[in-house]
């Protein structure tokens, strides 16, 4: 090459190099590389698996022998096979939960599958998971449970050199470890040891074993609790929060860990775990109870499209499989939003900003795929518009949003707008955060243009995606009130026909179609669809035991509310529900001697008020002598899964009344009650009809 070729060359760089506009600087506190390859995976699979899984218990309580452990055709490969077909990109398996044993054979424990007869002791699930991951290609986690209720050492410094040696053992023999999942419980109970976790130490031996690992608790600090097990993450979500003074299981508020903090100090973003069964653990009752097609959708929304990571918990069962039913719902699920996002309606589309940083940085970055492209304003810039036009009318009802989170996160407030037939811009939603992805939920709209307004920046704003979607596979499940009288109503979110079945069955539009309110007394199991424009809802289920229209409260009489049979839905002014005060009682008389098998607890909807975790639960056929059929048990986990517990008897039992006694509550300051009721024997009592 002659010199004058080289010095041309040499040149051309140099102007390229000068008119290429540098990046705007990050801005706050911004994720690690390993946080940002975390949040892409976007939705992982939890299992949770152990003792628990045969003993039908949330929590055990570490005395069960180890050789309850006994999955009788354990397949780790079917996990992962499943969980690959159904998109997801890593599995957090529960290694060692709070009764301490363990799934791999933890040389700091006596409470491992090396103690269990299973495989003769020679077992090891972390090692069969771990290979099962690298062979289908996906990401290999691990959940560790600080408390223990079998090690002895539990409750004393020499408790965190065992809880170390554990760390090594599971974190530095079974390859790489994407995340390391903490939680905070700390020796709940009336007798629970309290023990003093080292958590710096804990947290450098994972990094001096898994470098690249994330840690999850409840402040990270690789990412946080969304604070809730229900599923959602806040409709404002920052991936910062503050930290200074916290530690695992003394978090800031619920509502704090589920919204984050606009200017925290440290990037730690949430991420969203939740059960697709009402347990954590596999439990053959809760087979026909696996959450329908709408409300996983409803949970993707809400977590994955509200700048978190989904964590789905579908435990394996008592074979060591996950269960058909959970299996095929996932490939459902997995079906739904492979179509729902298939064709990006943003194609094609002339889009236009109000304002560009320069070269390289143009509005047409965000139409296409390159997640390190984006389109960025200039520094000073705080509010922008950007403008979609469509060759010709576009029909869709999400609008998908994408930040740069690799330098930070700064929209904190915009809106949307679609274009009129005359020529008017109508604002559709309006939103605050968007974080690394978020997905607004619009109604069907039918445009030829769409503009989003970003009206608040905390910094320039940067944006490397914006996508359209037509959702025509979701339609919310219908929703069901029976009052106290035993009046059914159905409600459905959109225009539709719903139709029901009283038997549990699937209804079809050859059931019987919801008219008018319907009154059921008795015991029933009611399903109802909606269909609406050739769509069919996934089938909402209620199963409902006698309607408490006898039902009424002895003491105290401000908790009448407590078995009114309508749930507590939220309103602070609402009469459904009661809250009881510390040590205070709650005694129903039935109106007449009923066959029992059971009752149910459920708090105030979110925990409002307090829970109660810890009780007794006497009956009674005449108020006088009282028979105590429950005495000082636990809900396990109640206060982070404040849901429905349903106490089954193991007999029937004849009694008018039933008496709940509080024997430790949630903040000591009493509980709420959502609702109370009795379970029946239902081939004594009818389910009995009458249209009204």
């Amino acid at each position: 090459m002659k010199l004058s070729d080289i010095l041309t060359m040499l040149c051309c760089a140099a102007v390229v190099t000068a008119c290429q506009t540098p990046p705007p600087a990050a801005f706050g506190p911004v994720p690690t590389p390993e946080q940002v390859a975390w949040q892409r995976m976007e939705t992982n699979l939890f299992v949770h698996f152990g003792p628990n899984t045969f003993t039908d218990s949330e929590w055990g309580d570490g005395t069960e022998s180890a050789d309850v452990f006994q999955p009788t055709a354990l397949d780790c490969r079917q996990w992962a096979a499943i969980a690959s077909a159904a998109g997801m990109k890593g599995i957090i398996l529960t290694a060692k939960h709070h009764d301490g044993f363990c799934l791999w054979p933890n040389p700091a424990s006596r409470h491992t599958v090396a103690q269990s007869s299973w495989r003769d002791g020679k077992g090891d699930v972390l090692r069969e998971l771990s290979d099962a991951c690298r062979e289908a290609g996906l990401k290999f986690g691990i959940y560790i449970s600080p408390w223990d209720r079998n090690d002895p050492a539990y409750g004393t410094a020499e408790y965190n050199d065992v809880f170390t040696a554990t760390l090594r053992s599971a974190l530095g023999s079974y390859g790489e470890v994407y995340e390391q999942w903490f939680d905070g419980a700390c020796g709940e109970g009336p007798n629970g040891k309290r023990q003093v976790y080292d958590w710096n130490r804990y947290h450098e031996t994972v990094y001096a074993c898994q470098p690249g690992a994330v840690i999850f608790s409840d402040v990270g600090p690789g990412c946080r609790w969304v604070g809730n097990e229900a599923g959602f993450a806040g409709r404002t979500c920052w991936s910062r929060l503050d930290t200074t003074g916290y530690a695992p299981g003394r978090s800031p508020a619920l509502d704090t860990l589920n919204c984050g903090n606009m200017l925290g100090e440290a990037w730690v973003p949430a991420e969203t775990d939740v059960s697709i069964r009402p347990g954590w653990f596999y439990r053959a009752s809760e087979d026909g109870q696996v959450k329908s097609l709408a409300e996983l959708l409803t949970i993707y929304y809400n977590s994955v499209g509200r700048n978190s990571l989904l964590l789905l918990n579908v435990p394996a069962d008592r074979r060591g499989l996950i269960c058909a039913v959970d299996s095929a719902r996932l490939m459902e699920f997995r079906a739904a939003l492979d179509e729902i996002f298939a064709e990006d309606l943003a194609q094609g589309a002339r889009i236009e900003a109000s304002d560009v940083r320069g070269r390289g940085y143009g509005a047409e970055n965000l139409l296409n795929d390159d997640y390190d492209s984006c389109w960025a304003a200039a520094d000073e810039v705080r509010s922008a518009t950007l403008t979609l036009r469509f060759p010709e009318a576009r029909s869709f009802n999400r609008v998908m949003l994408q930040e740069y989170i690799p330098l930070g996160q700064r929209i904190a407030a915009f809106r949307i707008e679609t274009l009129d037939d005359d020529g008017s811009w109508r604002e559709v939603a309006r939103e605050t955060t968007v974080g690394y992805k978020r997905i607004v939920r619009i109604d069907r709209v039918t445009t030829r243009g769409l503009r989003v307004v970003i009206d608040r920046s905390l910094a320039t704003p940067v944006l490397n995606r914006l996508a359209l979607y037509d959702d025509r596979i979701f339609i919310e499940a219908p929703a069901a009130v029976r009052d106290k009288q035993g009046r059914v109503t159905l409600t459905a979110a959109e225009p539709g026909e719903i139709y029901y079945t009283l038997d549990g069955s699937q209804p079809t539009t050859s059931s019987a179609r919801y008219a008018e309110p319907f009154t059921v007394t008795g015991p029933c199991r009611l399903a109802a669809i909606v269909v609406s424009e050739g769509r069919t809802s996934a089938p909402a289920r209620w199963d409902w035991d006698l309607a408490p229209r006898d039902f009424r409260v002895v003491g105290p009489a401000s908790a009448a509310g407590a078995v009114d049979g309508l749930t507590d839905n939220g309103d602070e002014a609402c009469s459904r529900g009661a809250r009881l005060a510390e040590g205070e009682a709650l005694t129903v008389d039935l109106g007449r001697t009923l066959p029992l098998t059971g009752f149910f607890y459920e708090p105030l909807l979110a925990g409002r008020g307090g829970c109660l975790i810890d009780y007794d639960l006497a009956v009674s056929t005449d108020a006088r002598q009282w028979t105590t059929l429950r005495e000082n048990v636990s809900f396990d986990n109640i206060v982070n899964n404040p849901v429905r517990r349903t106490v089954g008897f193991g007999r029937t039992v004849e009694a008018r009344y039933v008496r709940l006694v509080p024997r430790r509550t949630q903040s000591g300051e009493g509980y709420g009650v959502g609702e109370f009721g009795v379970l029946t024997d239902r081939s004594r009592i009818p389910c009995v009809l009458s249209e009204e």
